[in-house]
């Protein structure tokens, strides 16, 4: 019987077999034109579907030639941009309309916003005893792992799990939305008291309240907040909400419901996606690296100090050693991402709310100062600038959210853009998304065991 040492051992030999025999050589990729991750040399991304739900624009065609632009980004034909100003200039919260606004199509009336949050409302009810039976057992310290763990729960105590007809899906991802805040407090509630020895308390959500509101009253101990707390939420939830059908966990959605499997399985991919720290743990990476800045830079406010910080970053001399500054670079936009440039006067209003103004002197130095340094570092074929992450993760600290909700609060927000492609994926479902991959392997004759 092997023991502990040796099965180690034999793992170690097992991972180097597979490094050797796994590595594929990166001139193939080229010779046989295969886009990798999807995209071309320009960092275009290869056409894969169609849809109706967002629009990412990042480029024009000037005299034939692709031409970077300034982001814009659409929800359902409307820019993000006015459909934030029409929530903040009556001081509204936003985010069951926009989920409206995706999920159908339309914007809604003020009696159809209404029976929509009612429906919201009455679907934020966990089953009899699930929070004793499935949350408060076994609880994770990786809130995404207990998050996937409660939808996929959640299928046993669906009669029609596995019904994939517009009205049931459209039931289940409603429901869904609802409890996704639900779930990630209280599974992070169950952790911080099991593992870390806290104080637990269960709060019931207020069926009067949006669900920024409901967020912060389950989270605090005193379920007490501020409205431009609760605003400030909201927008950051609306902005994480959808981002068009190429992103990783919205693709995963694509797929996977293409298969014709049922909604928690499907969902459950896409938190699996999303949990990635090349996808939804970015604002971590930016909250983490700004912690390691403050250590290693004695004056945050000397601007050529902090430059020469974000040089040790690019040459892997500080923080992770990874070569990135995290929060600047998207995958499509270039100019700015429309998101960050939203997010970015709510995040100074806050700031100065909760007393935190050089902190935020520090984000806009770093913004500013981050596309120059990567341009003399670095030869990219397209211009920097920061992403909405670089200011979510300040947002999130400023208002206590701990660590280990950052990326659970990205999926509260985006359950509704996996939503509404579910639904589309589903309603024009013809075929199994099946892409194509080109085998590089040579045939080669079987040798018997003992000549091995």
């Amino acid at each position: 019987m092997m023991n502990q040492t040796e099965f180690t051992n034999a793992l170690e030999s097992f991972a180097g077999t597979c490094m050797q025999n796994g590595k594929i050589d990166t001139d193939l990729y080229e010779k046989y034109e295969v886009q990798r991750g999807l995209r071309d040399k320009n960092g275009n991304g290869v056409v894969s579907g169609l849809t109706k739900i967002s629009t990412i624009e990042a480029s024009k065609i000037i005299d034939g030639k692709k031409v970077p632009c300034e982001g814009r980004l659409f929800y359902r034909g409307y820019n993000i941009q006015d459909l934030v100003r029409g929530m903040t200039q009556t001081n509204r919260f936003g985010f069951e309309e926009i989920s409206y606004l995706l999920l159908f199509g339309t914007l809604p009336t003020k009696q159809q916003l209404e029976n929509f949050a009612d429906t919201l409302a009455f679907s934020r009810t966990l089953p009899t005893n699930f929070v004793r039976d499935v949350i408060m057992k076994a609880p994770s310290k990786d809130m995404m792992n207990s998050l996937s763990r409660s939808v996929l729960t959640l299928a046993s105590y669906d009669p029609n799990a596995a019904d994939i007809s517009i009205p049931n899906v459209l039931r289940q991802c409603l429901m869904l939305i609802s409890l996704f805040p639900v779930l990630s407090v209280y599974g992070y509630h169950a952790y911080n008291h099991y593992e870390r020895e806290e104080s637990m308390y269960i709060h019931h959500p207020d069926k009067n309240l949006s669900t920024s509101e409901n967020l912060l009253r389950l989270l605090r101990a005193d379920k007490q907040y501020t409205p431009l707390e609760a605003h400030v939420l909201d927008l950051a939830l609306i902005l994480h909400m959808e981002h068009g059908g190429g992103n990783n966990s919205t693709f995963t959605t694509h797929v996977v419901s293409s298969s014709g499997t049922d909604t928690y399985a499907a969902i459950t991919a896409a938190l699996s996606s999303l949990k990635g720290p090349k996808h939804g743990g970015a604002n971590i990476k930016v909250v983490e690296m700004m912690d390691d800045l403050r250590k290693n830079v004695y004056d945050t406010s000397d601007r050529e100090a902090v430059k020469n910080y974000l040089v040790k970053l690019l040459h892997r001399e500080a923080f992770d050693k990874k070569g990135l500054i995290y929060g600047m670079g998207h995958a499509v936009y270039s100019k700015s991402d429309p998101r960050a440039e939203i997010f970015k006067g709510f995040v100074e209003k806050l700031s100065v709310a909760k007393q935190r103004h050089d902190d935020f002197n520090l984000y806009a130095m770093i913004e500013e100062l981050a596309p120059e340094v990567i341009a003399e570092e670095r030869r990219i074929y397209k211009g920097v600038s920061a992403n909405v992450d670089f200011f979510s993760g300040f947002v999130y600290s400023m208002l206590d959210i701990p660590l280990e909700l950052f990326t659970p609060i990205f999926a509260i927000a985006r359950i509704v853009g996996w939503s509404a492609h579910r639904i589309e994926e589903l309603i024009n479902m013809d075929k199994i998304i099946r892409p194509a991959y080109v085998s590089v392997m040579p045939s080669t004759n079987y040798i018997p065991m003992e000549e091995r």
